[in-house]
């Protein structure tokens, strides 16, 4: 029988991959996205317009079809995501990511076989590569939103038995992250400065590193984590590469890649993390997950992608 996925988000970066990968696997797929953060371009064409939601994931409208539809899986990736955005504002982004996150939730709970949450908690860390066993101390609201939303995950399995897991992610990157937004890494906004011509700015001395995650590898583990039969609990897993690269390695590809490309230097970011490396040992022994695309391969890919849609980065950068 098909299985019926929903993915909230789904038109944005992570979500538009997620959907394609369903789709290739023969799922039935349903998207919310509001189109604040994402773009009706990057899905799939015969995707039909009756399994579009284009309102928040708190529509009554909609909570009421999640109730009536029992979904196998629900894959919640829409969010508030920007750090700084959530220190200036804590009331409205709390309002969406732990007030509408569990309205969803409840419409969920007794009709959906399991629900993916996409998570990011960690700031900096005593210990590197980080577990999921590490202390945390949340340094934003947005990670302290993300950190209510595990432990209601982890509470919902010991009273309802609803099952859950919260998927840790690191540095994601890949084809249709948008270089322009502020929530992307350093590659797409590094592409994204090369390809307008444009200097890019490199923060600091570029010692800093990240576990750098392509999106297909992101896209696999929400799957695997999805499909795997064993109960999941409402566990918290990490999803990374297991790698770290530096800033200054990934500029100096660049440099030789597009031997006209230039950067400046500038100073270290407020609150920057100085490093980031995920211990996916967890991940890898409770759903088989295991980083098919290493990032330098994945770079290779993203730049690829950005050269060759180019006019419609621009385009949709423009809007």
């Amino acid at each position: 029988m098909t299985k019926r996925a929903l993915v909230t988000g789904g038109a944005g970066f992570i979500g538009s991959n997620l959907v394609k990968g369903l789709a290739s696997r023969d799922y039935e797929v349903y998207i919310v996205d509001d189109l604040s953060n994402g773009y009706l371009a990057f899905l799939p064409d015969d995707l039909a317009k009756n399994r579009r939601w284009l309102t928040s994931f708190d529509d009554q409208i909609l909570l009421n079809d999640i109730r009536n539809q029992k979904f196998d899986f629900v894959f919640h990736l829409a969010a508030q995501p920007r750090v700084s955005f959530s220190v200036e504002k804590p009331l409205e982004t709390h309002d969406s990511n732990v007030t509408k996150t569990m309205k969803l939730l409840e419409a969920c709970r007794g009709n959906t076989e399991k629900f993916i949450f996409a998570s990011s908690v960690y700031g900096n860390s005593d210990q590197i590569p980080t577990s999921t066993v590490a202390r945390l101390d949340p340094q934003s609201p947005y990670a302290l939103q993300k950190l209510i939303i595990e432990n209601y995950l982890s509470l919902y399995w010991k009273l309802y038995k609803f099952d859950s897991v919260s998927l840790r992610f690191f540095n994601v990157f890949g084809p249709n992250q948008i270089g322009s937004s502020p929530y992307s890494t350093a590659v797409s906004s590094w592409l994204n400065a090369i390809l307008k011509q444009n200097s890019m700015r490199s923060d600091g001395d570029g010692s800093q590193t990240r576990d750098m995650c392509y999106v297909d590898n992101v896209v696999d583990a929400c799957i695997k984590a999805a499909e795997v039969k064993k109960p999941l609990a409402g566990v918290a897993l990490n999803v990374g590469c297991g790698e770290s690269v530096s800033n200054a390695s990934i500029l100096s590809y660049l440099l030789k890649k597009f031997p006209d490309s230039k950067f400046h230097s500038a100073p270290w970011r407020a609150g920057d993390v100085k490093d980031t490396l995920a211990d996916i040992s967890m991940t890898r022994c409770m759903v088989g997950y295991e980083p098919s695309v290493s990032f330098w391969d994945g770079l290779d890919r993203t730049i690829q992608w950005y050269v060759e849609n180019w006019n419609l980065i621009s385009h949709i950068s423009n809007q």
